[in-house]
């Protein structure tokens, strides 16, 4: 069983673009937290980092910071292929994981994982932070006060415009190829999405989907179309398309009860809106300069026996299942 630890003593294994600013200082500046050491393949650029962040180790092989006896803690910010193997490795030396998302690249992946967490007794978070932000936490609350009624159905619609580097045919970003993202853009994207609804209106229980790849930058899929039921009995449907033209681009999420609507986007950071025969009113939030830090305050509090957190490996797991299964028209 796990025991609770007096401070967190962090190991983190990447050292990319999402823990610059997102989420490593956040470790650093959270009460009972600091990150000991840091890992990247490239030793010069682990270096760098270390030196960058004031971080007192760094390291040029995971396996080496793991079994580091200074730290207690691990933090995945590895691409998707990877999650599996790192955080089980850590599992095994017996230091509870933070992850980033999405949890694995596969199902199986997950179950092995969930599989780790049994045999250890160690808690395992992933890194939805969006479960700790106020214009989530306010859609939430104003769903949980009935402010629309009964929740009839949600809408999620998400179109971007496709990136310069999708175009580079002999150096694709990763985010694009299956094999290390698990699928595209939205493997990427569509769990921040998918986990939110998880949060705030329920599990989903069934989804059937239309996949497809129509401008074929890429091997991954570029479309998808969904409907999905949740096992309170409201339906939902989703639209995602990461090639339209700029003029196109939309980030919307809107859950339509018996009441009215409440609609906020994901990741542009626009007010929650409420509507109904009513009130119109619109909700708007400063985010956090390091967006994850939220989370990881309650990550370490879960670590220190202080409280808990609403992010772990059980929903993460339920979110990757959608995933895959929305999906499976164009992986099979």
């Amino acid at each position: 069983m796990f025991k609770p630890f007096q401070s967190v003593k962090w190991g983190m294994i990447g050292c990319g673009d999402v823990t610059e600013v997102k989420s490593g200082p956040a470790f650093q500046k959270v009460k009972d937290s600091e990150i000991v050491a840091v890992m990247r393949r490239n030793a010069e650029k682990a270096k760098d980092y270390a030196k960058r962040h004031n971080i007192p180790k760094w390291y040029d092989d995971a396996e080496s910071l793991i079994h580091d006896r200074d730290i207690n803690a691990v933090y995945v910010a590895t691409p998707p292929d990877t999650h599996a193997k790192y955080s089980i490795m850590a599992l095994n030396a017996g230091k509870p994981v933070y992850v980033e998302k999405p949890m694995a690249i596969n199902k199986e992946q997950c179950s092995s994982m969930l599989k780790a967490l049994e045999d250890t007794g160690l808690p395992l978070f992933v890194a939805y932070y969006r479960r700790m932000l106020p214009e989530f936490l306010k859609a939430k609350e104003l769903i949980e006060e009935k402010a629309i009624g009964d929740i009839r159905f949600v809408n999620v619609n998400l179109y971007l415009t496709m990136r310069e580097d999708d175009l580079k045919k002999d150096d694709l970003p990763w985010r694009v190829l299956p094999e290390i993202a698990g699928g595209g853009y939205f493997y990427d994207m569509a769990p921040h999405q998918l986990d939110i609804l998880d949060y705030i209106v329920g599990h989903v229980k069934h989804s059937y989907s239309h996949v497809a790849n129509r401008a074929r930058l890429y091997p991954a899929e570029d479309t998808i179309v969904a409907d999905f039921e949740f096992e309170n009995g409201a339906l939902g449907a989703g639209v995602w398309c990461f090639t339209v033209d700029k003029s196109s681009q939309k980030d919307l999420i809107e859950i339509v009860g018996s009441k009215g609507t409440i609609s906020f986007s994901c990741f542009d950071h626009k007010p929650v809106v409420l509507s109904t025969d009513k009130v119109e009113e619109s909700f708007s939030f400063n985010r956090p300069v390091h967006i994850q830090q939220p989370l990881i305050e309650t990550v370490v509090d879960a670590l220190t026996g202080k409280g808990t957190t609403p992010s772990d490996a059980i929903s993460a797991a339920r979110t990757n299942r959608v995933l895959e299964d929305i999906l499976k028209p164009y992986y099979t």
